[in-house]
């Protein structure tokens, strides 16, 4: 074999390991004294040539290893290591040069040259470039890879809000009075309340002004479980079991003894599962069933802000037109279900007495306009069970006594309707002394004819003004037949015993003017609203908490909001009510809120 077709691959091999070389640190790249391993001067060119000594380079051992084989002559290889470490030099010149231009120059007479950064700028500077990786991991998903594929399905929600409150009562309010007797804590006693017995009467403060402060907190989140499913869950505070507040009084706890700062009841406030089966696009179709928000198009006259529904629900949208699209609300709830032993207290067990809620609107969504839009919605809702029923007779002389329709009374009431006893007492004549033991119903059935209206209008960007207004109808109210019955709500001379001048109709305006949504610091709103609520148009525990507390009310609200930042407000707001029927009842109402949702 010539040396020239052997030399060949040599050449190449020599050249990678120069390259090589040329890419090791500097240490490494020193070019080798080919003193310390010289090469014998009379080497023979054969295979059994003896080995020379062994050098720190492998180039050089390799080229010996060639010379012994008879491959090189002395005078080729040193040629070659000659060649090798020029190149290595080479290439070692061109790494300094790249580290050196990756030097930061050196400073200038015109230069800042900083020699002490304070510790608050230090401060300022960490919570800046903290902020601004934060923010680009969750753009960018840094952390997606690692985090478990269940955290990905979960929209975590929720809001704070503190309330400073002051109840002011106008001089001049009748006390004592049929109206203002707390029909909710006698029929919620621990035992039926005894009508001829020497207990007093449980009565709303009516002559005492208050100040409390109150807080609110919610948690939840929303369950994306895929296919069209969805679940949600939200705990909330409350100082009781009132569905009409998620208030928490500071300061108060549930039996009225006080706080003393004891910890607070958390609540189960909603819990649901839907599936939407909706097209998009401007049209849905979704089911819902558990506890869950208001689903109807409703004011608080109706339904206060809080309420939440619990059973089966429909809610659909449709697209008419460009302009025009109907929507449409169904569903059933059960607003009480008897006990399972009722009564408990006996071996034969009465009839149950449940209580449902259908509830049924429909109703338009109408561009009449680019800056002008109206929202309008029918409702119809149907309580069945809802007014309590007369006992069959009996005696009622000890506390255990059970009646049939006991279980008739409402399970949360506020104020304002009218009221019956439900147990058809007589007189015992084992007993000396007689006694009442007596519970209360209401006096009134309840069918609501509902119309719902809001009209916005954006000519005036970014400002909007808008127009609120709802009225409702009892159809299912008898006065004839209520006035043989009712305990309250008696007009003329004599609030007890005059003709009963309870109503059936309620209605409200509000006006607003602000922004759409309070997004910046400073964006507003405003509003003012008049209302009017008859003793039976509406079920009083179901509506406005706060305006007067019930029904059988009428005043007027001015308040606004005001954005601290995107997620936290200010507020205030205004409520004046007046007793429309019976003894002189008026009241005064302030609130001051700071909300902070996330």
């Amino acid at each position: 074999m010539s040396s020239t077709r052997l030399l060949f691959p040599v050449v190449a091999l020599l050249g990678a390991s120069s390259l090589l070389r040329a890419e090791e640190p500097a240490t490494q790249t020193t070019p080798v004294d080919t003193a310390a391993a010289p090469l014998p001067a009379d080497l023979p060119v054969s295979p059994a040539a003896p080995a020379a000594a062994p050098s720190p380079s492998v180039t050089v051992n390799l080229i010996s290893r060639l010379v012994q084989k008879g491959i090189l002559t002395q005078a080729e290889a040193a040629e070659m290591i000659k060649q090798a470490e020029a190149d290595a030099a080479t290439a070692a010149q061109a790494v300094a040069t790249q580290a050196a231009a990756a030097q930061p120059p050196a400073p200038t007479a015109d230069d800042l040259r900083v020699t002490y950064i304070p510790e608050v700028v230090r401060n300022q500077m960490r919570d800046q470039i903290k902020q601004e990786l934060m923010a680009q991991a969750r753009s960018e998903k840094w952390s997606a890879k690692s985090a478990p594929d269940w955290t990905s399905k979960f929209r975590p929600f929720g809001d704070i809000r503190g309330r400073y409150e002051s109840t002011m009562f106008p001089a001049g309010n009748a006390v004592g009075t049929l109206n203002t007797l707390n029909y909710k804590a006698l029929n919620s006693g621990a035992t039926p309340f005894d009508l001829y017995g020497t207990q007093p009467y449980p009565y709303y403060n009516v002559d005492q002004n208050r100040q409390r402060e109150l807080l609110r907190a919610r948690l939840g989140t929303n369950i994306m479980l895929g296919d069209g499913f969805n679940a949600s869950i939200r705990i909330a505070t409350g100082t009781d079991y009132s569905p009409t507040s998620t208030n928490q009084t500071l300061g108060g706890a549930p039996n009225g003894t006080g706080g003393n700062f004891s910890k607070y009841q958390v609540w189960l406030d909603r819990a649901f599962l839907s599936y939407d089966v909706g097209p998009g696009d401007g049209e849905e179709l979704v089911f819902l069933m558990g506890r869950f928000d208001n689903p109807f198009f409703s004011t608080e006259i109706q339904w206060d802000d809080d309420l939440g529904f619990d059973g089966l629900a429909m809610r659909g949208k449709v697209k008419l037109t460009d302009r025009v699209s109907t929507f449409f609300t169904a569903g059933a709830f059960p607003v009480y279900n008897t006990d399972f032993n009722f009564a408990s207290n006996q071996p034969s067990k009465f009839s149950s007495t449940d209580k449902w809620l259908a509830g049924a609107q429909i109703g338009i969504d109408w561009k009449i306009a680019t800056d002008l839009t109206a929202k309008i919605g029918v409702a119809y809702y149907d309580f069945q069970n809802i007014a309590g029923k007369l006992s069959t007779p009996g005696y009622f002389s000890i506390p255990s006594d059970v009646g049939n329709t006991d279980d008739t009374r409402p399970g949360f009431a506020q104020r304002g309707n009218t009221y019956m006893a439900l147990r058809d007492t007589r007189d015992n004549p084992a007993l000396v002394t007689q006694t009442n033991y007596q519970y209360f119903g209401l006096a009134s059935e309840f069918r609501n004819l509902t119309l719902t209206g809001k009209l916005d209008y954006d000519g005036y960007d970014p400002l909007r003004l808008s127009l609120i207004g709802e009225v409702t109808k009892n159809l299912a109210f008898d006065s004839n037949a209520i006035n043989a019955k009712a305990l309250n709500n008696r007009g003329g001379s004599d609030f007890a015993t005059g003709a009963f001048a309870g109503g059936d109709t309620a209605w409200n305006l509000q006006f607003q003017i602000g922004k759409p949504a309070l997004e910046n610091f400073g964006d507003w709103q405003a509003a003012f609203g008049y209302r009017y609520v008859e003793s039976d148009a509406v079920v009083d525990g179901f509506t406005d908490s706060d305006f007067g507390g019930g029904t059988n009310v009428q005043g007027f609200t001015l308040g606004g909001n005001m954005a601290l930042s995107r997620a936290v407000r200010c507020g205030l707001r205004w409520m004046s009510s007046n007793e429309i029927v019976g003894p002189p009842l008026r009241s005064d109402i302030l609130q001051f809120d700071i909300n902070a949702k996330f």
